[in-house]
């Protein structure tokens, strides 16, 4: 695994945990912003 997709793997995987934690604490649009962010950076680890 290369630097640049273990980079990528630490952003989707911060998005995630951010988004749960938004999501928990009722801040359902801040958690749909995140989770579309997470979704981004995922593109670059195909």
């Amino acid at each position: 695994m290369t630097l640049e997709r273990i980079a990528w793997s630490v952003v989707v995987a911060a998005c995630a945990l951010t988004a749960l934690l938004l999501a928990i604490g009722g801040y359902m649009g801040y958690a749909g912003i995140t989770t579309a962010v997470g979704l981004s950076a995922a593109i670059n680890l195909r």
